[in-house]
């Protein structure tokens, strides 16, 4: 059995004369993802691996997860403005030794690949979290796999 922990970035700005590519994260944003990674850990949820879109924004999402999990990391172009053939590509390159990842990206991408795999058709807002159990062995099987939503957390709602 797999675990796929998918994370939209958390709130961010856009300053003038900045680039889509490297906005920051504001200050809500930085708030959001601190608490979101404490909530989820603090409820057993385990992350052993963490792919981000290279995008400022979604990366330090990533890296403020990081502090919580103490995990290997990496980033994957194909996760920032993503598709859902993306993702797939992204999740058959994983390795089979990572139970339970999570990758950082964007919506619409984002959204719309949770709706793809799931029955329940849902909106990620920034900082949005949603798991999935994936019933395979390998990350090769995910497409023919069955999976289940588990979790969906709102920052707003839970703290």
């Amino acid at each position: 059995m797999k675990k796929l922990i998918l994370v939209r970035h958390a709130k961010s700005d856009w300053p003038e004369e900045t680039e889509d590519f490297d906005r920051p994260l504001a200050d809500k944003g930085l708030e959001d993802a601190m608490n979101m990674s404490k909530h989820l850990k603090n409820n057993d949820i385990t992350i052993d691996y963490l792919v981000s879109s290279p995008a400022a924004r979604a990366l330090n999402t990533c890296k403020i997860f990081n502090q919580t999990y103490q995990a290997d990391y990496s980033t994957d172009e194909k996760l920032y403005h993503p598709s859902e053939k993306n993702f797939h590509s992204v999740i058959y390159d994983l390795n089979d030794t990572h139970d339970s990842v999570a990758f950082f990206s964007h919506n619409n991408g984002i959204s719309n690949f949770a709706n793809s795999i799931s029955e329940d058709i849902f909106h990620f807002p920034t900082c949005g979290v949603a798991g999935f159990e994936v019933d395979c062995e390998s990350w090769s099987e995910f497409e023919g796999a069955e999976k289940r939503l588990i979790f969906f957390y709102d920052p707003d709602k839970i703290k």
